[in-house]
């Protein structure tokens, strides 16, 4: 039997709280049986519903209900923010250099772990219905792949993608799949983190940095898009200005300069932590499944969910714990007056 006077309850109750914040409603009390419980729980989902209240949360004996409805997530972000905006896909893990602070714990012992052309041209066609906007590329090292232009035209085909690279390896045969692909859809990330050598050798390995911006210049000459991202520590932030400077000198516009303090995660011994909670998602996909973010791709903690497909039930199931997440801070945050 329906309990009216929950129903009640929760009107004095949501009159006393500020608009936005939420309550806790037991349902339970004085209920005979589980049925009577659910059927409290369905009441107070429709008048909910009719009132313009939000319930935020249904629990075995109590139920959450916010007064007024939240703000949309997702509305508050900048569209290129939005989760799924951008598909974030591992081709591999192994690279040719040790990197002490790599996200992922890249390395040439590291195991490949490859993506694989079929499900990489699957995620392609599936991003480009499901609207994602940009592909992305990354690893380990790319250029190891031996079909790396093959994965490239097949991405390029659907979205502009963005192939992540150290830029080191550009000769032989590898820069001949270089010259195969897409200069009109296709941006080259290559990583170089200081001015000069010393930096970015002590932390990637001797005689990177000079591999590094000829890599760079080849790339420009070649005619691509080229983006250099920089990894630095947060002490270093001060050195900014001055790479920036000499990025133009390389021929890297402004917008293509990306700057990122190290992370806390996989090889690096310290750096800022980056959480579940702390991170804006941006849909990852591994050959292990979908991860939160490209910088924790190897952290337990924010992996998402085995299955990759249908992409969009995995855009769909990251966007959704997005919400949650910010919707949990949120009632954590709930306004207690003292005066």
């Amino acid at each position: 039997m329906v309990n009216h006077g929950v129903v009640l309850d929760l009107i004095e109750q949501l009159g006393r709280t500020p608009a936005g914040s939420t309550i806790t409603l037991d349902v339970a009390s004085g209920a005979s049986d589980a049925d009577e419980i659910a059927d409290n729980v369905d009441m107070i989902a429709t008048w909910c519903r009719a009132s313009g209240n939000e319930l935020v949360e249904s629990r075995s004996d109590a139920v959450v209900v916010r007064h007024g409805r939240s703000a949309d997530v997702l509305a508050g972000l900048d569209p290129d923010q939005v989760p799924g905006t951008r598909l974030w896909m591992y081709t591999n893990f192994d690279c040719n250099l040790h990197c002490d602070y790599c996200c992922v714990s890249s390395s040439p012992q590291t195991d490949r772990r490859a993506l694989g052309a079929d499900r990489i041209a699957r995620l392609a066609a599936e991003a480009e219905q499901a609207g994602v906007r940009e592909l992305i590329l990354t690893g380990g090292e790319p250029f190891l792949l031996p079909d790396i232009d093959e994965l490239v035209a097949t991405c390029t085909a659907h979205l502009p993608t963005t192939l992540l690279t150290n830029g080191m390896l550009f000769r032989g045969a590898r820069l001949e799949r270089l010259r195969r692909m897409d200069r009109e859809r296709l941006t080259l990330q290559i990583s170089l983190d200081s001015a000069t050598s010393e930096q970015h050798d002590a932390h990637r390995g001797p005689h990177a940095w000079e591999r590094a911006v000829a890599g760079i210049g080849l790339a420009l000459d070649e005619g691509f898009d080229v983006k250099v991202a920089a990894t630095l520590p947060a002490e270093q932030t001060h050195e900014v200005a001055p790479f920036k400077a000499f990025l133009g000198t390389l021929g890297i516009r402004p917008e293509n300069q990306v700057i990122r303090a190290v992370a806390h995660q996989g090889a690096a011994d310290d750096g800022i932590e980056l959480t579940v909670e702390s991170l804006i998602p941006e849909v990852t996909i591994t050959a292990e499944g979908v991860w939160w973010h490209p910088v924790s791709a190897t952290d337990e903690s924010q992996f998402v969910r085995r299955e990759i497909f249908p992409l969009a039930d995995a855009i769909a199931d990251v966007r959704q714990r997005f919400v949650r997440h910010r919707e949990t801070a949120d009632r954590a945050a709930d306004w207690f007056p003292c005066s």
